[in-house]
């Protein structure tokens, strides 16, 4: 029934060691087998996210920044790209600065940020990803980015989303990832937008497609999705949308969807 599998990776694919488990990697290797498409569906950067899809042994196309970009791993042929709009991108260069948060930003796949601190040290850290100081930050905005990420306290964030929703407008799409990240994409660049795509370019029905993940960047991604999968870990307000709520992330949730739903092994 279901073709195509599309699997968040922070607290979905990979445990909290940062580690995809035998078990979990074992299941997904079986998938593949079966002649099902599994791809990953991230806010990391195309750099990060290959890394683990490599080594999981995937070689489709993956979803990445939010759904920003799906790009193929076998030769990193872009198959969807959105770009923040160039003059959101410029109000909020200038909100960040006026009201003092911290903001970066990837071009070609490169994270920039306006100051070393330990905000891009811990984010850094957690991801893996080398990072880039600009001082002269107007110079890297007006460049194309499919993200622009502020790291800050949750209830900042909560406090000045709506802030940023009205003044940057509608051409721009305002999610969480974590509850101290806040990310702004292209209206377009949502994980729901990229999984529609690509599962049209594999020739899928969207009835025929499964999406896990666990925070509110994952929302859109589940309602797209024939079966949404939210993981026993995932934050509550994913868990009432969800057609699913799996085992959390640390119990191997991926490989119980796919026992069930790929090879009704189990209850």
């Amino acid at each position: 029934m279901y073709k195509l599998i599309a699997i968040d990776i922070d607290d979905t694919l990979i445990n909290d060691e940062k580690a995809v488990t035998p078990a979990t990697k074992k299941a997904l290797e079986e998938a593949v087998e079966a002649g099902i498409i599994v791809t990953l569906a991230t806010g990391r950067a195309y750099a990060s996210a290959q890394a683990i899809a490599r080594q999981i042994g995937l070689n489709v196309p993956i979803i990445t920044y939010q759904g920003a970009l799906i790009k193929n791993l076998l030769d990193e042929q872009v198959l969807y790209e959105r770009y923040v709009p160039k003059e959101a991108a410029e109000k909020l260069l200038q909100y960040c600065v006026e009201h003092d948060l911290h903001l970066q930003t990837y071009i070609d796949d490169k994270l920039y940020t306006r100051e070393d601190n330990e905000k891009i040290v811990a984010y850094c850290a957690l991801n893996r990803t080398p990072y880039y100081i600009e001082p002269d930050f107007a110079k890297v905005i007006a460049k194309p980015t499919p993200k622009l990420l502020i790291i800050d306290e949750p209830a900042l964030l909560d406090e000045i989303a709506p802030i940023l929703r009205e003044l940057l407008g509608p051409k721009v799409h305002i999610t969480k990832s974590k509850p101290n990240f806040l990310e702004i994409m292209h209206h377009e660049g949502t994980k729901g937008h990229a999984l529609v795509h690509l599962a049209q370019h594999f020739g899928c029905s969207m009835d025929e497609t499964i999406a896990a993940g666990d925070s509110w960047n994952d929302h859109e991604m589940l309602e797209a999705a024939g079966l949404g999968v939210a993981m026993g870990n995932a934050i509550p307000a994913l868990k009432e949308i969800a057609d699913y709520v799996t085992a959390s992330n640390n119990e191997d949730g991926i490989k119980q969807v796919i026992d069930k739903f790929i090879f009704n092994r189990g209850e």
